[in-house]
């Protein structure tokens, strides 16, 4: 078992991760879209270009074009269709039992909301920044999704639904494979440092009830 002191140095909500799209998925999205030549205009309007030409469709067929354009390899024509409909009643991204198109379906989704100014229903983002110390020395592992959420745990909430849908995997007493889905997306800037990004149903800004504590857990020593 390893020790660590784990800090949160902030956590916030947001309604998009603007960094997701590129801009050539703009300009393939507006040839989609029927805007051909997109990439003549420039860089500066792409985006406010597509949510123009993404509001001369009906929304659930807009929601089916760009679904097909992120998710065509994952999902079939049928399943497309079936989301791009609850989409428009439903947070389809927080539902969806495939915990790994969680997060895409969360991009699309917001992508859609922001165009249509609100007639899709509305999901977000955590973003958690933190450090985490090891106490012990010579400790010089590179946490992983797994563990972090295992370091996580004595900070949140027991009505966190990631405690309560994962007990015994985020305890230890489970391999936690989930962990991999549950955190769309780990950077680890500095060392000791982590920035999370997280679902905002899974963990909300108001489930972390504290901002500095001590935790261990197993480190695998296997090569």
């Amino acid at each position: 078992m390893m020790k660590y002191k784990v800090k949160i140095e902030n956590a916030h909500t947001v309604d998009e991760i603007t960094e997701y799209w590129s801009n050539e998925d703009y300009i393939q999205l507006l040839d989609k879209f029927e805007y051909p030549d997109a990439e003549d205009t420039g860089t500066e309007g792409l985006r406010e270009l597509l949510f123009m030409a993404i509001t001369d469709f009906e929304p659930s067929e807009a929601a089916r074009i760009v679904l097909a354009y992120k998710l065509g390899e994952h999902l079939s024509e049928g399943q497309i269709d079936q989301i791009s409909n609850d989409m428009l009643n439903d947070k389809v991204c927080e539902e969806y039992p495939e915990m790994e198109l969680q997060a895409a379906l969360f991009h699309v989704n917001q992508l859609l909301f922001k165009a249509y100014n609100g007639k899709f229903p509305s999901s977000s983002a955590t973003i958690i920044e933190c450090s985490v110390t090891p106490l012990d020395e010579n400790n010089e592992t590179v946490l992983t999704k797994e563990m972090l959420l295992r370091l996580l745990n004595d900070g949140l909430s027991d009505r966190n639904i990631v405690k309560r849908l994962f007990e015994d995997q985020i305890n230890g007493n489970a391999d936690f494979p989930e962990a991999e889905n549950i955190i769309w997306d780990l950077q680890h800037p500095e060392e000791n440092r982590y920035r999370i990004t997280t679902s905002g149903n899974l963990i909300k800004k108001d489930d972390i009830v504290s901002s500095e504590w001590e935790s261990k857990i197993e480190i695998d020593s296997a090569p």
